[in-house]
């Protein structure tokens, strides 16, 4: 792969996706449904437990709250069940969801500021953050390539690491700690960029309130990405 020049000074943004780019009012939550159903041939007749976990998890604990073994044959056909269930409710999530207010804004800014590499750290697997974020013509900011995934780890602190060493290849820049800003609304997007390595701004978008993501040890907290000039302030404070 060709390097891609960056300035000297460089950050990488990492985005987490859901209710924090956008919202889908219970569509994930179907989604998980009907990858099981395709998964193992049976109607769900537990919900899926969410909450930030990775998409991967997320299914294993499905099956697991069903009585079925996790066996290798299983597994290796999630990451298929997960993509055809989404696709298939992508008209749903159009219908039913929408990208958060100030999402496009700042993800604009983001895009014209010199040095700022976006992507994504999700618990999503790979076709599905894509699939989610061009349902709202988002996908155009983000560069997937060096993105973190669900699909590439189960753990998502792991995620930060990976996303890290694949900007750095593709950008002939490193990153670390000093200049990867992970933004998302959950807990668990806290503890991975503590844990992983990253800078963390969290919104409270989700259903962790603003006092408990400053409690978990957030470096930054806003109520949400309507101000966009609060949201570059605060990534730049990362900058050099």
């Amino acid at each position: 792969m060709a390097l891609c020049s960056l300035p000297v000074c460089a950050l990488l943004v990492l985005w987490d996706i859901d209710h924090t780019l956008t919202e889908n009012h219970g569509v994930n939550k179907e989604v998980y449904v009907l990858a099981f159903e395709l998964l193992t041939g049976r109607p769900a007749e537990r919900p899926a437990q969410t909450d930030g976990r990775t998409e991967p998890e997320i299914m294993r604990n499905m099956l697991a709250a069903h009585g079925i073994e996790a066996v290798p044959g299983y597994l290796a056909r999630v990451p298929e069940a997960l993509a055809s269930a989404t696709e298939a409710k992508s008209g749903t999530l159009r219908e039913r969801g929408h990208e958060l207010p100030g999402a496009r804004a700042v993800l604009t800014a983001f895009q014209s500021s010199p040095g700022i590499v976006q992507s994504v750290l999700t618990g999503n697997i790979r076709p599905n953050a894509v699939t989610k974020l061009s349902v709202f013509g988002l996908d155009g900011y983000i560069d997937f390539e060096v993105g973190g995934y669900g699909s590439d780890d189960e753990v998502r602190a792991n995620l930060v690491g990976i996303a890290q060493e694949r900007a750095s290849a593709k950008y002939g820049q490193g990153f670390d700690k000093g200049n990867t800003a992970l933004i998302g609304d959950t807990l668990r997007d806290v503890r991975a960029g503590l844990k992983g390595g990253a800078r963390v701004i969290a919104v409270a978008t989700g259903i962790d309130s603003a006092e408990a993501l400053l409690a978990e040890g957030a470096d930054a907290v806003l109520s949400d990405l309507r101000d966009t000039r609060a949201v570059r302030e605060a990534v730049a404070g990362f900058m050099c």
